[in-house]
């Protein structure tokens, strides 16, 4: 199994509400993606309890069955349409940590 972990800044010009709005709209997209993807095990997004010592404003925690899986959900019509409408948009910085278990 591959763990992909991804941190995202949000960009500082949304309000706060905005921010709110963009959060849900990331944790819905990719959590959908469960079940719609083939080898996407799980996806937790976490948009709640930020705290000041943070630098980064969401966080993505995936589990797929293998690398080859982790290649496919990268390019797969559904992910892309969540990542190019309600991630690449609002974000201007992406850190990933992809690690097999």
């Amino acid at each position: 199994m591959v763990k992909h972990i991804i941190l995202w800044t949000l960009n500082p010009e949304l309000s706060s509400e905005e921010k709110q709005f963009v959060k849900q709209g990331i944790k819905q997209g990719l959590e959908g993606l469960v079940g719609k993807v083939p080898g996407l095990i799980d996806v937790k997004v976490n948009i709640d309890g930020r705290l000041d010592s943070s630098n980064a404003d969401v966080m993505l925690d995936s589990t797929l069955e293998s690398e080859a899986a982790l290649k496919a959900y990268a390019t797969h019509p559904d992910h892309v349409a969540v990542a190019n409408t309600k991630v690449r948009p609002y974000t201007i910085q992406r850190s990933c940590l992809d690690y097999e278990l």
